[in-house]
């Protein structure tokens, strides 16, 4: 890439930002949970999460990661309470399990984007232990991430896509 390329390139990564940013403003009144703060950072981490895929077949495979990841992420907050009697061990042992049984994906085409899952499962449990009221809606904490994180993932593939067609227009 080229210096001007690549400094065009780098403004319009730049600009996205600034719309997610803009956009996180006029939306997080919106939300259920957490709406005085905003989740920015989940956008930010999904859109992170595309740049690892590379391609938009993967994008989506990562977008059914991520959906798959707070599926199983409110599985362990069930089974942990399954394990109650063990207060210490029950999320660790509700992690093993569920864990187990979600590696066992990589073998399953289209649902097998193993990171987006572990990304989306870190934020729906940021979301839960540090939003006040997330935990006690995992509905609310769920559509939080979801929102979010398509927004993430669909400026991933904006910026990659952008990104292309500016190279070929200023790499001549």
């Amino acid at each position: 890439m080229k210096n001007v390329s690549f400094a065009v390139g780098s403004a319009y990564t730049a600009l996205l930002a600034f719309v997610i940013v803009c956009i996180d403003q006029l939306i997080k009144g919106c939300m259920p949970v957490g709406s005085e703060k905003g989740f920015t950072y989940i956008a930010f981490v999904a859109w992170a999460v595309y740049f690892f895929t590379g391609t938009a077949k993967d994008g989506i495979r990562a977008a059914i990661g991520y959906v798959i990841g707070i599926a199983f992420s409110i599985g362990i907050v069930k089974l942990a309470g399954l394990f109650s009697c063990t207060p210490w061990f029950c999320v660790p042992i509700a992690v093993f399990i569920i864990v187990f049984f979600v590696l066992y994906l990589d073998k399953v085409p289209w649902m097998n984007y193993i990171p987006s899952m572990f990304v989306a499962s870190g934020c729906f449990f940021g979301i839960i232990n540090y939003v006040p009221g997330a935990g006690d809606n995992l509905c609310s904490a769920v559509t939080v991430e979801l929102i979010y994180g398509f927004l993430g993932l669909l400026f991933g593939w904006i910026t990659v896509t952008g990104k292309v067609l500016l190279a070929k227009l200023f790499d001549k």
